[in-house]
């Protein structure tokens, strides 16, 4: 009873393994799943930011809004305001522009900042008049946390040209920017109360918002937009795949896990033969700190074991658990069979107990994790069901099973007498017969034409040819192949 007990407490604990292992790997796949759902919204919130914002260009370009000077800078606006949101969108994000269009000092606000945005080539000063003149009208602009926005590739001048610090004489007339344009720059950051601060890129070069190109970076963008798409689901399915990390980690808990239960097992045995924790002696633990450590160790590998075979091949915890478990049980049976301490044929019997044993307990936990879907919980309990179940049908089961494995013996052994005696008249007739068949087979083909075929008739009957389809005289040769 003792033994059963341990058995279906080990047993237990290793599908409480398994089942915890194969529950991290759960929740991974469930977040990959959650993840995959939230980008299909995001993808939609975003490409139906950058249909409505060809909606609004359209609108912009159709009513001819700001004119021939005037067009590109709402173009700018409108498509700085779109790109903004659909970025941010696609990311899982709020959406972060505010489009004013209002003609008033601030043309869109993003996440509460105020920003003024200067799309101009006057004078071939990279937006910075339109900076210098927009502050002139508005001097508190800055000052209240404001920002001016001009295009990405006049920004990237702007920055050129301060991160030279005055000195300018890699510069000439055929650089970009010019030895002159840079000089301007210059002076106007030391002088205009403006620096490099105040100022920030647009999402857009200045080309890109003209009437005859804003279309086709719309179009561009919507392709960035699906390709960052792709990134993030590849990202979260990278994300999802099994880690050394959370393999080691369910190594360690598998080892202290099995560790454990045999230590407190080893104590318990002892404590049932009658001694008491105090009188432990040095023999004794060193006992029970050697069948810890051999099932630390075995822990370790079922952690391992069961980490990989779930999530590199399609195995069950459960099965995975057990097959690991049979493992360990027909190694044992090969060291045995290799000393001499078992036979061939007890051998085979051991492995056939060992690789059903833990088939049961497979099969109980997977039943019970079908009947109560509770990580852990249900394998548990249905691991316990089924062993207990599968202990008393082993006891009850036994002698009843033996007295029938006796009767079907003995009744075997009369069957096999029986066969084997219709066997030889089988052959001996078999014989007989195909003896018949060979000598009517050489008539049939004798040099003399009347023993053939009068032979050959033979032969037919012999081999089941009808009597009507036999010819059987010359004469019946003549009518079947002259009529």
């Amino acid at each position: 009873m003792q033994a059963t007990a341990e058995r279906v407490v080990s047993s237990t604990q290793e599908q409480a393994t398994a089942s915890w292992i194969n529950y991290l790997n759960q929740m991974r796949l469930d977040e990959l799943v959650a993840k995959l759902q939230q980008q299909d919204q995001n993808l939609e919130a975003s490409l139906e930011t950058l249909a409505a914002l060809k909606e609004a260009v359209d609108h912009v370009i159709t009513s001819d809004r700001g004119g021939v000077k005037g067009m590109h800078g709402f173009l700018a606006e409108v498509t700085e305001c779109g790109f903004g949101n659909a970025r941010a969108l696609i990311e899982g994000q709020e959406p972060v522009y505010e489009w004013v269009n209002d003609n008033g000092p601030v043309d869109m606000v993003r996440n509460g900042v105020n920003i003024q945005q200067k799309f101009s080539q006057a004078n071939g000063h990279y937006s910075l008049d339109a900076v210098k003149e927009h502050l002139d009208h508005y001097p508190d602009f800055l000052k209240n946390g404001g920002k001016y926005q001009i295009p990405k590739d006049f920004y990237e001048i702007v920055k050129k040209v301060a991160d030279m610090k005055g000195d300018l004489s890699s510069l000439n007339a055929n650089t970009v920017p010019t030895l002159s344009q840079a000089k301007w720059i210059t002076e106007f950051l030391e002088n205009s109360g403006i620096t490099l601060d105040d100022l920030e890129p647009s999402a857009l070069n200045y080309r890109d918002v003209q009437k005859g190109t804003v279309k086709k970076t719309i179009d561009n963008e919507e392709k960035e937009i699906k390709d960052r798409d792709k990134e993030r689901r590849k990202e979260a399915y990278d994300e999802s795949k099994p880690t050394l990390r959370e393999g080691a980690k369910a190594t360690a808990v598998s080892a202290v896990t099995e560790g454990g239960v045999a230590f407190c097992m080893a104590i318990a045995a002892k404590c049932k033969s009658g001694k008491k924790i105090s009188e432990f002696d040095e023999k004794d633990w060193k006992e029970i700190a050697g069948k810890t450590g051999l099932s630390t160790v075995k822990g370790g590998i079922r952690g391992a074991s069961i980490y990989t075979l779930t999530n590199f091949t399609a195995t069950p915890a459960s099965v995975a658990s057990a097959y690991v478990t049979a493992l360990f049980g027909i190694a044992a049976q090969v060291r045995k069979l290799n000393n001499g301490n078992v036979s061939k044929e007890d051998f085979v019997i051991n492995c056939e107990t060992v690789c059903l044993d833990v088939g049961v307990s497979a099969i109980a936990s997977l039943a019970g994790q079908v009947l109560i879907p509770v990580p852990v919980i249900g394998a548990v309990i249905g691991n316990i069901a089924g062993q207990f179940a599968y202990e008393i049908c082993k006891k009850y089961g036994g002698k009843k099973s033996a007295d029938l494995i006796a009767k079907y013996q003995r009744e075997m052994e009369i069957l096999n007498q029986q066969l084997q005696l219709q066997y030889m008249q089988v052959i001996l007739e078999i014989r007989q017969a195909f003896k018949k068949f060979k000598s009517l087979e050489e008539l049939a083909f004798d040099t003399n034409v009347n023993k053939a075929f009068l032979a050959s008739v033979e032969l037919g009957r012999y081999v089941g040819v009808s009597e009507d389809a036999l010819l059987k005289t010359v004469q019946e040769v003549d009518d079947y192949f002259l009529n």
